[in-house]
């Protein structure tokens, strides 16, 4: 048994299982007088439900988790090459993708007899954002240890920065370099400025895409609200004319029976007025008879 053995499968468990598993872990790893093993597993943290979901996905779909992080080299060439039309097409990518995972994120839990939120499965796609910024994220992600949810600040000259409870890594520093020739700094604040540009066309596609999709979704809800609205006026309608049939039916019922009623009253008139008439007959016919 060792830590990547137990990190794989804690990190794979109902967080509501790791505590109890973890414990479990502990004691063997002490049973099997490995002190250093079992104060290494004690020390994994319980992950949230967000760094769950995420797991999760590493686990279930690492193909499409892999694709992501691919992505995030991608993102990153071409803000180092400055690329504005390849920054706002792999930006756009990226939305697409990552909102695409985060969904399946919540299908996995359901699967799992497990309803997350709408605010979960809105971290679960920040931490995939901030895995395409930093490689320890990243790294954390693609190998399904991810403890909690992480956050990124968006595309600069200077890189993605990640949040995670610490500040962000700082890019390694260069080596001085020799003092150049006149020139060279007009060329390194174009080449800045060039860079904070295709930096914030990225961010522009971006907000952009979100603006996009939020925009179409309020109108698919105004659309929906409108039908639903429209079916409730139908239906009322309807009520109302069935109302309005129901009430002429039963006039037409009270009718019915009134007519009903003189009719049998009319049958028993009949019947008694014939058993008379049949009988005046039936006296005459003796009458006759006893004539000769």
């Amino acid at each position: 048994m060792t830590l990547d053995d137990v990190a794989d499968e804690l990190y794979g468990l109902d967080p509501g299982e790791f505590v109890e598993a973890r414990t479990a872990r502990v004691a063997a790893a002490r049973e099997n007088k490995d002190r250093a093993l079992a104060t290494e597993i004690g020390k994994l943290r319980k992950p949230t439900v967000v760094g769950w979901l995420v797991n999760l996905l590493a686990r279930e779909l690492p193909d499409e988790v892999d694709a992501l992080l691919a992505l995030g080299e991608a993102l990153r060439d071409a803000q180092r090459h400055l690329s504005g039309p390849d920054l706002r097409r792999l930006t756009t990518q990226r939305q697409q993708v990552v909102r695409a995972l985060a969904r399946k994120a919540g299908e996995l839990a359901a699967e799992r007899d497990r309803t997350v939120g709408e605010d979960a499965l809105r971290d679960v796609g920040q931490t995939l954002h901030a895995a395409l910024a930093d490689a320890e994220t990243a790294d954390q992600v693609r190998r399904g240890r991810v403890v909690t949810a992480a956050t990124y600040s968006g595309f600069g000259p200077a890189g993605l920065a990640v949040v995670r409870g610490k500040p962000a890594k700082k890019q390694p520093k260069s080596e001085p370099a020799p003092t150049p020739p006149a020139d060279k700094p007009k060329k390194s604040q174009k080449r800045d400025l060039e860079a904070e540009r295709a930096a914030a066309e990225a961010e522009l596609a971006d907000a952009t895409s979100g603006a996009d999709e939020a925009r179409g979704a309020l109108d698919d809800a105004n659309t929906e609200l409108a039908q639903a609205r429209s079916t409730l006026t139908e239906i009322d309608h309807r009520i109302e004319e069935l109302r309005a049939e129901l009430d002429h039916a039963e006039q037409e019922r009270q009718f019915t029976r009134n007519a009903e009623k003189a009719a049998a009253e009319a049958v028993h008139r009949g019947e008694r007025e014939l058993e008379a008439a049949e009988r005046r007959v039936e006296a005459a016919r003796h009458a006759l008879d006893d004539l000769g």
